[in-house]
């Protein structure tokens, strides 16, 4: 099993999996809030639709984590406001 590293932790993944299907199965179910009320958000529509998921891969902000396959080494960061 590979790994990518979210917020500076190793986060398992298995060959084929999006990085919020790593997230989830890891036991994150929510990885930013809202700027307005500061809800939680993680994975909703699981199919880019929405914009609930958003994370930063390798330094490119406002990434789809339900987009994003997930592959060895790539580096995610989480928590930040970027809608509402």
């Amino acid at each position: 099993m590979s790994e990518i590293v979210v917020d500076g932790e190793p986060v398992p993944f298995t060959e084929g999996q999006s990085v919020a299907a790593a997230l989830v199965a890891a036991g994150r179910v929510a990885w930013r809030t809202t700027r307005s009320g500061r809800r939680p958000r993680g994975v909703f529509c699981g199919i880019g639709v929405c914009f609930d998921c958003l994370l930063t891969v390798d330094g490119a902000a406002g990434q789809r984590a339900c987009l994003v396959p997930a592959r060895a080494g790539m580096t995610v960061t989480t928590g930040e406001d970027d809608d509402e």
